[in-house]
């Protein structure tokens, strides 16, 4: 017979990955009151202080909330599903990056914080993907997303230096738009988007900028955009957290 497979976690781990999914799934939906402490340890065959110890851990990731004198709720607000490509198209005439106008469609405010500007040796994979040698550089546009002013996601962008060398790109200043506006402006207009998603658990830079309670893995999205002639006119290696995140693709049917 195979050998099966144990859980080895500590019971309370066990038990907040068991809640993480009623939550993150909506079986839980947002505000819903938790059962009693006492149903929850007859559930799990757990101890007091083995279930409170999962519900700090839940609360502590921000899936949880403890009214006082009422009880243990699920959080108010539901996980977000990222559809990547509406964040493609440039924006319209006059209006901020896309960003900035998909979180007020959810009743969010959205902003971007700069972290860096300037040219430097891309990762490996972003070498091959723009056709770069050895030591090759390129200008990268680093940055945090916020919504309602906490860390959404970190977002590291690559441009090929020969298109972004003397423009807003390699600027430190926040462009007008966002990057597809210019881009576009600048004729390369974005025609084709490729996503590799992956999670895992997050660096220490990215367990700092996006502020992570404990061991929360990240979703990575490693993003190439195309302009004509297929040429990769961005690389973006994003990061979000996974516990306030899902990913959501619309695909057509033919």
């Amino acid at each position: 017979m195979p050998k099966v497979h144990e859980d080895k976690r500590g019971v309370a781990d066990r038990i907040a990955a068991n809640i993480r999914e009623l939550v993150m799934s909506g079986e839980w939906e947002p505000g819903k009151k938790l059962p009693k402490t006492e149903d929850l340890m007859a559930e799990h065959g757990a101890s007091n202080v083995t279930i409170q110890r999962a519900l700090t851990v839940l609360k502590e990731e921000g899936l949880l909330e403890g009214k006082k004198g009422s009880g243990v709720f699920v959080r108010t607000r539901a996980p977000l599903t990222i559809s990547p490509a509406s964040f493609m198209a440039p924006a319209e005439n006059g209006q901020p990056y896309r960003w900035v106008t998909e979180a007020a469609k959810r009743q969010q405010q959205g902003a971007n914080q700069i972290l860096r500007v300037e040219e430097v040796v891309p990762p490996r994979r972003v070498r091959q993907v723009l056709g770069l040698p050895d030591g090759g550089v390129a200008v990268l546009r680093s940055r945090v997303g916020l919504l309602d002013d906490e860390p959404a996601e970190l977002v590291d962008s690559y441009y090929p230096a020969d298109i972004a060398r003397g423009t807003r790109l390699a600027d430190r200043r926040k462009i007008p738009g966002g990057s597809p506006t210019l881009l576009t402006e600048m004729g390369y207009p974005a025609v084709e988007q490729e996503d590799e998603v992956s999670a895992r658990p997050a660096t220490s830079r990215e367990y700092v900028h996006l502020e992570l309670p404990g061991d929360v893995p990240v979703l990575e999205i490693f993003r190439v955009v195309y302009s004509g002639d297929r040429r990769p006119i961005e690389v973006t290696v994003l990061t979000k957290p996974s516990h306030l995140f899902k990913m959501g693709y619309h695909l057509p049917v033919h």
